[in-house]
């Protein structure tokens, strides 16, 4: 009979490797438990990870023109509320105007409201997001509009300058009242006008660009997404407050009056209804942008579905591996506890 030796420190350093591996898998099946997905790509798709990693980018991506449509919803909102208050002060300006052509309102009461669009396109047309100006166009930091209402400002000192040199007094002058009509509608059409409606604008009111701000709504569309400050219906906006605001001070006569009043009401007509066509194409654009998230946002439900089908794991397999690997981990942890504690003194004793 052959008999040969056991080792109790072979076995021991046996179960001590044993044990170091299972402590690795075990935080591999307790990681996979929490996260529900492979804890090694590469190692559980082998060449199909390069289509997890592809996916995971254009999700990426795409998820970035969400929240980028996300802020351009709420730029086209503000503009969108903006634009409403502005035609909502011109019809009460019309109204008032209309009611003056009838004499049923006093000259004051016109000068006021006019005063009061005037405070109110500035203040709005230069109302920032973020510290970026709305109505601005591409000049997104720089102030749009020139505060009217400053005497130093060049847009005021441009108008009162104008009246000075065309009719050889302010505004206010007593011999306001010897204005013909004639010379009021000569004054508004070649000499006002052009400060609205020609290179004046550029020059003394507005610091913003034509060009409008240009966003990628989806991958392979863009969209004009804010409105200038530059657009017709405002400059003819501007121009009747400005002119309401300022020549109705003096005493002018009956004749000037009907010439300023008749010019007011055609031009406030002509700018609610531009301004208006302006709400309606930003509205048109708050849809594309809205239509184009949704469509984003199917696409990248369908590429998580995708990643998740080739990286998830069975949650109930997981949590099994991770079971039985505990115990097998604390069953070699007491054998190895018994192993240790054998010793021949124990026998020779």
């Amino acid at each position: 009979m052959k008999s040969s030796y056991v080792s109790s420190t072979a076995i021991s350093q046996a179960l001590r490797y044993s044990m170091m591996k299972m402590q690795s898998e075990l935080v591999t099946a307790q990681k996979e438990s929490t996260t529900l997905r492979v804890a090694d790509v590469g190692l559980a798709l082998g060449a199909r990870t390069g289509e997890t990693v592809s996916l995971a980018r254009d999700v990426s991506r795409l998820n970035g023109i969400i929240d980028s449509n996300a802020l351009v919803s709420s730029r086209l909102s503000s503009t969108q509320s903006i634009l409403s208050q502005l035609t909502d002060r011109a019809e009460t300006l019309r109204s008032t105007l209309s009611a003056a052509a009838s004499g049923s309102v006093e000259r004051g009461v016109v000068q006021a409201d006019g005063a009061a669009m005037l405070g109110l396109l500035t203040s709005t047309l230069n109302t920032s997001i973020n510290g970026q100006y709305l109505f601005a166009g591409i000049n997104t930091d720089v102030k749009p509009i020139a505060d009217f209402s400053d005497p130093a400002s060049p847009n005021k000192v441009a108008f009162d300058t104008a009246f000075q040199t065309y009719f050889g007094f302010t505004q206010t002058d007593a011999a306001a009242a010897t204005i013909t009509s004639t010379q009021m509608d000569d004054f508004l059409t070649n000499v006002v006008e052009p400060q609205f409606l020609g290179a004046g604008w550029g020059a003394n009111w507005s610091s913003a660009t034509d060009e409008a701000i240009v966003s990628r709504i989806a991958l392979n569309e863009t969209t004009e997404t804010s409105v200038s400050a530059n657009i017709t219906g405002i400059r003819k906006l501007a121009m009747v407050a400005a002119i309401t605001s300022e020549l109705m001070q003096g005493p002018l006569n009956a004749g000037a009056m009907n010439a300023l009043s008749e010019r007011a009401l055609t031009l406030v007509n002509e700018g609610i209804a531009e301004v208006t066509a302006q709400q309606t194409m930003t509205g048109v654009t708050q849809q594309r942008v809205t239509s184009a998230s949704e469509r984003i946002e199917t696409q990248v439900n369908l590429f998580e579905q995708t990643i998740s089908d080739m990286e998830s794991v069975d949650p109930y397999e997981a949590a099994t591996k991770v079971s039985a690997l505990t115990s097998q981990i604390e069953t070699a942890y007491a054998l190895t506890s018994r192993i240790q504690q054998l010793s021949l003194l124990n026998f020779m004793s």
